[in-house]
């Protein structure tokens, strides 16, 4: 995920269309994390360890699942680890609601949600993100969350689409969100999205905080990541081992 300045709208223009209704919306997918259901690359599980393309990226290898690691489970909590294996190098986990045969969760247009604690220090790279399922002619992406841990006032939402061709465009924001308290980085939060035919808008504890327009390859069924990542660079030298990222639960909304 690369992040490139582009346009948009932010926090200070909200109209009463960017305000979150989900009385409006009809609940289509909830993961609240009292079970783990997940293989490596499926069939047959509601989520896989690794993107569906094989696209790994980041400084920390995603780890098949196995018992109590990447992914533990306490409470209706999920834990995502990161550490150092016994080599020295860097496994931690991902989660995608597809498989590479594009079986799973995706839905066109919607209400996306993570409520989740973010990891401290140096070098950790969490994320909450949406991907097209038809990436024959371009791939469509959207981060709703990407977080750099050595800088924790805020967060990254970024809009992608990755041209088979080469070309890439790009708008992205950087949501100053983050206070001591309940808006910490470490605290619970929710992190949203909203798409719909003709925007594309981000949610901080369901305050609208910024909106770009649809582009035509978004228009299509997304499907669900979360992943802690490692930053590949000087930073990870500096990543508590091990670094831990916790997820509450993951929903979808209709927009009905």
């Amino acid at each position: 995920m690369v992040l490139l300045t582009g346009v948009g709208h932010h926090a200070s223009a909200v109209v009463q269309q960017d305000e979150l209704n989900l009385e409006q919306m009809a609940l289509s997918f909830e993961e609240d994390f009292d079970t783990l259901d997940v293989s490596a690359w499926g069939p047959g599980t509601r989520w896989i360890a690794h993107t569906p393309w094989s696209g790994d990226f980041g400084g920390a290898r995603f780890s098949d699942p196995r018992e109590g690691f990447p992914f533990s489970i306490e409470d209706g909590i999920l834990r995502i680890e990161a550490r150092r294996d016994d080599e020295g190098e860097w496994q931690s986990g991902l989660l995608a609601s597809v498989d590479p045969r594009g079986d799973g969760f995706a839905q066109q247009y919607g209400y996306f949600e993570m409520r989740a604690r973010l990891p401290d220090g140096p070098g950790v790279w969490p994320a909450f993100w949406l991907i097209g399922k038809d990436r024959s002619k371009a791939t469509a992406e959207i981060d709703i969350l990407e977080y750099y841990g050595d800088k924790p006032g805020g967060y990254s939402s970024v809009v992608h689409v990755w041209h088979r061709d080469g070309r890439h465009s790009s708008q992205y924001n950087r949501n100053e969100v983050f206070g001591p308290g309940a808006d910490a980085p470490g605290a619970f939060n929710t992190y949203g999205v909203r798409v719909d035919r003709d925007w594309i808008r981000v949610y901080f504890n369901r305050r609208f905080v910024w909106k770009t327009e649809t582009q035509p390859e978004h228009r299509q069924p997304l499907y669900i990541l979360l992943n802690l990542a490692l930053v590949d660079g000087p930073t990870k030298d500096a990543t508590p081992d091990p670094s831990h990222m916790f997820v509450d639960y993951v929903r979808a909304y209709r927009l009905d």
